[in-house]
């Protein structure tokens, strides 16, 4: 199991509790609550089906700056897609003589 606790500030009113309750519905596999004396919303995945990235995107969708409580679960890392530049070794040109 996969857990994550993010802190918006903002999150306990009850219309930014609906508007979040509508976008993380769709999210198959999450569970989460929200603790609103705390600003607190505690997201639950058997399997990482958001990135951290896609979790700021929905909190900043909603006007709410998000931020990560305690570590982040490396599965939902996004995974780097560039490779490891190698060094070329260029041959050296032959004085003319």
């Amino acid at each position: 199991m996969i857990e994550v606790e993010v802190y918006a500030a903002g999150v306990r009113a009850l219309e930014k509790i609906l508007e979040l309750d509508h976008e993380l519905e769709a999210v198959s596999g999450l569970r989460y609550k929200v603790d609103s004396n705390h600003d607190i919303v505690y997201l639950e995945f058997d399997a990482p089906v958001l990135m951290i990235e896609e979790i700021h995107a929905v909190f900043n969708k909603l006007g709410l700056e998000s931020r990560i409580v305690g570590q982040i679960p490396s599965e939902l890392n996004q995974k780097s897609k560039t490779q490891q530049l190698l060094p070329t070794i260029f041959p050296m040109a032959e004085a003319e003589g």
